[in-house]
């Protein structure tokens, strides 16, 4: 039977391009009449103090879409949090509609070698921007983001490219708000994490000299557990090593069953006893070793600690306040690493909702923001539309260079500022390739336009922004400015 890839390319290309364009222009349709249209009147958030309903919807979801902030407020905060750390219970029929036409992001790792890399990079960058953007299990996309940089994984080095969409589905998607340890399980032998950080290769054949390669174990110590500073020795790093060796990854393996996921050696594993953070591993374990070694790093206190100090980085401060990472370290130890319980304690938190306008946007949250805030109609085109902007905007999405994902700090991103300023020159003024807004329904909806600046910020405009909105006669312009203002890029 032919894909739907191989039938769409016998067509002429203005023939496939026509019936692509078909499909998108329904799919927009079907959305706005089913869910994703822009209310009649939208409700502002108020100000003094800071709304605490859309303060959750900028830091739990990628921002509020019109007409969520008065849902919210008709539901509660407590039931909007529960229902989307149950994100199976959410229909995401809307969003998937979008989403579906990504072939390749359903292969196995060693099927994903059909394609070729351009399209690998293209279709799951795209799916990403169109699942933060529409989906309404909004919580899970933003730990999805939260857990690839946790997990970070460079498509550009060695056949990642290829491995990197069979990881996004089975190990970040499925565990992204189930189960610490399950998730940590999971990346430990996917075939992505094998070849990024040179796991495939970690062998200690027997009558040889080989020594395991060390810089898997490093990283699952330094960034994916304990820490940096969570007690672990040079020592501690060669025995997780020995633990994992003999794991490996092979995409060549044409006739063997399970070919496109990691298998284990046991001619390559260092067999003998290990000691890992003082517990004792007996020899012989063999496949074994790498349960241990998970059940050991998952459960030392300093991962709590860990794991509770990034999240609180992420929602609530670059310096989150030492209580509030004890409290969510507490849920972690209490819950066995259940990232829901983490989060309730965490959203829930007094300091939570005292925290305000601290947080500054990386690129992608601040174009995807903007996109949900103005009821944005995309497929994600790649065609020098978001795609490119993104990458301008420096977070091209799985590209950074280095294991430990794109940075929380303010500091990285100012070089690229500019550029924001021109994403958000461009889609006020309707110049966006692959982007569509309704501004006669939005302007209808909010009636005045002094609350514009309320509705997207949630803060009163200062002397300094009132006196350079009165000087902009052109409305696109005076949205754009809105949306480069430092009141909608902080959060």
């Amino acid at each position: 039977m032919s894909t739907r890839r191989q039938w769409l390319g016998r067509l002429t290309g203005s023939a496939a391009v026509s019936l692509l364009a078909g499909c998108e222009r329904s799919i927009s349709l079907l959305s706005r009449e089913l869910g994703y249209g822009i209310p009649d009147s939208l409700s502002l958030p108020s100000t003094e103090p800071a709304d605490p309903d859309f303060l959750l919807l900028t830091r739990a979801s990628f921002g509020p879409w019109p007409g969520e902030l008065d849902r919210i407020r008709k539901i509660g905060r407590e039931q909007w949090l529960e229902e989307q750390l149950h994100p199976q219970k959410l229909d995401d029929q809307l969003c998937d509609l979008r989403a579906r036409r990504f072939e390749s992001l359903h292969f196995s790792a060693a099927s994903a070698y059909e394609f070729k890399k351009p399209v690998l990079r293209d279709e799951l960058t795209r799916h990403s921007l169109l699942r933060a953007i529409y989906s309404r299990r909004q919580l899970f996309e933003v730990m999805v983001e939260f857990w690839s940089d946790h997990l970070n994984i460079d498509l550009e080095k060695g056949d990642c490219i290829y491995l990197k969409p069979s990881d996004d589905r089975d190990v970040i998607r499925r565990h992204a708000l189930g189960n610490f340890r399950d998730l940590i399980r999971a990346s430990v032998t996917s075939p992505a994490m094998l070849v990024y950080l040179d796991g495939r290769s970690n062998k200690v054949r027997r009558g040889t000299d080989d020594v395991p390669n060390e810089n898997y174990a490093r990283e699952l110590l330094e960034l994916h557990t304990l820490g940096v500073n969570g007690g672990y020795t040079q020592q501690d790093v060669l025995e997780a090593a020995r633990c994992l060796t003999g794991w490996t990854f092979d995409a060549k393996r044409r006739f063997a069953m399970h070919r496109d996921k990691a298998f284990f050696r046991a001619d390559w594993h260092d067999d003998g006893a290990k000691k890992v953070l003082g517990h004792e591993i007996a020899a012989g374990g063999r496949a074994g070793d790498v349960e241990r070694l998970v059940d050991i790093v998952c459960e030392h206190p300093s991962t709590a600690e860990y794991i509770a100090t990034k999240l609180c980085r992420r929602f609530v401060s670059s310096s989150p306040p030492s209580a509030l990472v004890g409290k969510v370290a507490t849920a972690f130890k209490s819950s066995r690493g259940d990232i829901p319980t983490m989060l309730r304690a965490l959203l829930l938190s007094e300091e939570f909702a005292s925290s305000a306008g601290v947080l500054f946007k990386r690129p992608f949250r601040f174009m995807v923001s903007a996109l949900r805030a103005l009821a944005a109609d995309s497929h994600a085109r790649a065609d020098g539309g978001l795609v490119e902007y993104l990458g301008r905007m420096g977070q091209g999405l799985f590209q950074h260079p280095t294991p430990d994902g794109y940075p929380d700090e303010e500091s990285p991103w100012m070089g690229t500022i500019l550029w924001r300023w021109n994403f958000a020159l461009s889609l006020c003024a309707g110049k966006l390739k692959g982007v569509e807004l309704d501004m006669k329904a939005l302007r209808s909806a909010l009636n005045e336009d002094e609350k514009w600046f309320i509705y997207l910020t949630g803060r009163e405009p200062d002397e300094a922004m009132k006196s350079a909105l009165a000087q902009t006669e052109d409305k696109a312009q005076r949205l754009a400015l809105m949306l480069a203002s430092p009141a909608f890029q902080r959060t």
